[in-house]
């Protein structure tokens, strides 16, 4: 059955069938091809798959998150950024990357976070001269942090699917979040002095000053998110619905951006990408069953150790693996699916399961940003006018860097795990 279900889920993603219909389909195809198991089974494993407390979390960040790009957070967290590092060389560049890293610890998406900022910061470094492949190239790296630093929807799927804390896998992104994003800005200041990009005029004090009052409500809401999960007031998911509260507040009361007569198109908007993204989870987990049930994971199991016992050497092969994995395959629906494969070996070789799942993560998230199906560079390219081999140009800077950063990050674990043990 598992060769029935891998051939049919490659023909249909080789023709371009969505992801979540070709997990869907081959699962289907494979339960018939098998014979064996009643097709009710394969409905009953669609709902279980996203019959989930911890998932509740998903819709509501999705829903915050929508509530704050139409709440003016974006544009004030934008102001903020480029009142602080904007008189740097590639200042807009940095602003991008520093508005990413503001926005990723509200919205939980990277591709919330690319569409957010990117539609206002890519025609904005165009107009300033940057080349439009660059322009596009840093929003798309930069919108990878969406899924890194918390809270993150990949994060939450992680810590359902392994049965790890969501709280433990939000406070060890943290650092690995920072370091990134720190990292991408170093990159960009180096290009930009290379290529003497212009900076933006040093902001006085006194903007710096407004800048901040004016972000002060959008900066809070990490603060009440994280803090109260980490405090142990409440649930990550209970965070979420807290997180649709306040971000209602701040857009309709205090910044007075969200009309009521938007509300509609808000909640179809977050309606269409929560049922998108359970559609992946829910086929991915019929998916995953099948490979369970099947014994794959023993099989990849012998498969690893057997090229080597040394978690170095299984690190370093996940890291490939994970890189081409994700070229081709949605962040969600591979850690539904990897996730159960791969922690198993990783905690038998002494590899800490949150540690490997920060691992994972950073992983999937490069592939957003990595053609041919990196979802960040449509989303980007797009905002630009350019094409995708044009952008690849642009983000290929990027590309050493965050490799780089990958590899510090697999290598020492206490970056994750550090900040989780201090506070424990």
């Amino acid at each position: 059955m598992f060769a029935v279900l891998m051939i049919f889920f490659l023909i249909f993603i080789a023709i371009s069938v969505p992801i979540a219909v070709s997990l869907g389909l081959a699962s289907a195809i494979a339960l018939w091809w098998d014979g064996g198991t009643p097709i009710i089974v394969l409905v009953q494993r669609l709902f279980t798959s996203i019959d989930s407390f911890p998932l509740m979390a998903i819709p509501f960040f999705i829903l915050a998150g929508t509530l704050m790009e139409y709440g003016g957070i974006s544009k004030r967290l934008i102001n903020l950024a480029n009142a602080l590092t904007g008189h740097l060389p590639g200042g807009l560049a940095i602003v991008t990357i520093i508005a990413a890293m503001f926005f990723s610890a509200i919205s939980g998406s990277s591709a919330a976070t690319t569409a957010a900022l990117g539609s206002l910061l890519i025609p904005a470094m165009i107009n300033r001269g940057y080349p439009p492949n660059f322009a596009a190239g840093t929003q798309a790296v930069a919108g990878e942090l969406g899924i890194i630093i918390p809270p993150s929807i990949p994060m939450v799927l992680y810590g359902v699917t392994v049965s790890v804390s969501i709280g433990d896998m939000f406070m060890s992104g943290i650092v690995p979040g920072i370091l990134i994003g720190f990292s991408l800005i170093l990159t960009v200041y180096i290009i930009a002095k290379r290529r003497d990009y212009k900076p933006e005029p040093r902001k006085s004090l006194s903007e710096i000053f407004i800048a901040f009052k004016e972000a002060f409500w959008a900066l809070l809401m990490p603060v009440i998110i994280l803090g109260g999960i980490y405090g142990g007031f409440f649930t990550p998911t209970e965070a979420a619905s807290i997180a649709i509260g306040y971000a209602f507040i701040v857009g309709v009361i205090i910044y007075k951006e969200i009309k009521l007569k938007q509300l509609i198109k808000i909640f179809i908007q977050s309606g269409i990408t929560t049922a998108t993204i359970m559609f992946i989870i829910s086929s991915a987990g019929l998916f995953g069953w099948i490979i369970t049930s099947e014994n794959i994971s023993q099989l990849v199991t012998q498969f690893i150790t057997g090229i080597s016992d040394n978690p170095l050497i299984f690190l370093l092969v996940v890291n490939i693996f994970l890189l081409i994995v994700g070229m081709f395959m949605e962040t969600n629906a591979s850690i539904i699916i990897l996730a159960p494969l791969l922690v198993p070996v990783a905690v038998q070789l002494g590899i800490d399961p949150v540690h490997f799942g920060i691992i994972m993560i950073v992983n999937l998230a490069l592939g957003m940003c990595t053609p041919p199906v990196g979802v960040n560079l449509f989303i980007s390219a797009q905002l630009a006018k350019i094409r995708l081999d044009q952008i690849t140009v642009g983000i290929l800077p990027y590309y050493v860097t965050l490799l780089i950063t990958l590899l510090i990050i697999t290598y020492i674990p206490h970056l994750s795990i550090g900040l989780l043990q201090l506070l424990k």
